[in-house]
């Protein structure tokens, strides 16, 4: 039988290494898998590649892992917000490296990982300092950037329900980055409200199909933080 449930995000974190690249679902804190990260946190690993949408929100969830100075270096779009004195303070002490990926980037470059594409040509960023270095091209009277995909070794993401087969379902706005990062990460890990008996999932609402998890874990009282 195929069962990818684990009995606690301990387990479910289990075996991410240092130095490894990890897309964290989210934007803001809807959507954030804040007890993977916590998980993760006590687990120890160190020297990480953060790929998310922001750099944390107060002092929880990726906020702590900035904190506990486990991560090396964030990709990410909004690095600066009125809540993120965290990743404020530590990029100005230089502690923590950053690549700045427009938003629309972000997502087309995890979505090339997701669907085998070896780059992607996108016309935001041109002629900014964002293209400095990088390919460009003049496609149909337009100039483009050529940008490569990004993969990771593991993505935690959250969601609302799923089955043992890793089928997932996912709550209004909690449904933002995680299923391209479910597609792009060699080991997909997944936090939901409640895991679910088989067939109870409308096949119509799976939006991340089992193939692309290998752990989910049930939290509760996860629901309360989904939206």
């Amino acid at each position: 039988m195929i069962n990818k449930s684990v009995a606690s995000p301990e387990q479910a974190v289990a075996g991410i290494f240092d130095g490894a690249t990890i897309m964290i679902g989210g934007f803001g804190t809807a959507g954030q898998p804040t007890y993977l990260i916590d998980a993760l946190i006590a687990q120890g690993a160190k020297e990480l590649t953060i790929i998310n949408n922001n750099a944390g929100n107060g002092e929880v969830g990726l906020a702590a892992l900035l904190k506990a100075g486990r991560v090396r270096k964030m990709v990410c779009s909004f690095p600066r917000q009125v809540d993120s004195q965290i990743f404020d303070d530590l990029y100005r002490r230089g502690e923590v490296e950053l690549e700045l990926v427009p938003q629309g980037n972000l997502a087309a470059r995890i979505q090339a990982a997701g669907s085998g594409l070896g780059a992607v040509f996108t016309p935001t960023g041109y002629g900014t300092p964002l293209a400095e270095g990088k390919e460009t091209r003049e496609i149909d009277g337009r100039h483009y950037v050529l940008e490569y995909p990004l993969k990771a070794d593991f993505a935690l993401i959250k969601a609302y329900e799923g089955d043992r087969w890793g089928n997932l379902v996912y709550r209004k706005a909690a449904r933002n980055f995680g299923p391209i990062m479910a597609t792009a990460a060699t080991v997909t890990i997944a936090e939901v409200s409640r895991v679910v008996q088989l067939g109870e999932l409308d096949p119509e609402n799976i939006i991340t199909p089992g193939i692309f998890v290998q752990r989910l874990v049930a939290v509760e009282n996860s629901l309360a933080q989904s939206a």
